[in-house]
């Protein structure tokens, strides 16, 4: 039978090394997906979800279980991310490669072979979509990303950013406005 988070935590608290580790592999992919959706890199990707980690870690005796574990790390891991973000510098991001979000996901089949022409436009697609990611303010970006890619709920983005619902659904609409604009000539 599987602990729980909130059983891990207690035992991890109580310097169960082995129940922190069983947390770190329940969460660890969900963790690197959400840091590559803000740094879209990889190597910078796998940092930020090492080091969410370890701040989780050296900082699990200050957990009071208020939230989920997982909502605690979470609002970790994306403080972290915003951080990573602020401190870049505003150079010109790198495409989204679609390849490399198919290595993330073992479940999804290899692409099939596109044509010159395909492989231009979805260049030219996934570039633009990075820019327009990019070009969000933080909280748009953020409540996009977690909600989009990582299909979290309303409630629990809220809980991530420590706002209000209405406020998260704002963001939202925002974001998805400003997406739509950015990307008119695809559409």
């Amino acid at each position: 039978m599987n602990p729980g988070d909130a059983e891990l935590v207690a035992l991890a608290q109580q310097g169960n090394q082995r129940a922190f580790e069983d947390l770190v592999e329940r969460h660890k992919q969900k963790a690197y997906h959400i840091a590559f959706d803000f740094a879209r890199d990889r190597e910078d990707a796998k940092d930020l979800s090492q080091e969410a980690f370890l701040k989780a870690y050296t900082n699990l005796k200050k957990f009071d279980g208020r939230s989920s574990f997982y909502t605690w790390f979470y609002r970790i891991l994306v403080n972290l991310c915003l951080d990573y973000k602020r401190r870049q510098k505003r150079t010109p991001t790198d495409s989204f490669d679609e390849t490399l979000e198919s290595h993330m996901e073992p479940s999804h089949e290899p692409p099939r072979p596109r044509s010159p022409d395909q492989q231009v436009l979805a260049g030219q697609i996934s570039h633009k979509v990075g820019e327009a990611l990019q070009a969000l303010p933080n909280k748009q970006r953020t409540a996009f990303i977690l909600k989009s890619h990582q299909g979290l709920s309303i409630r629990e983005i809220a809980e991530l950013m420590e706002t209000a619902e209405g406020t998260v659904k704002v963001h939202l609409h925002r974001a998805v406005t400003a997406l739509r604009q950015s990307l008119a000539e695809f559409v």
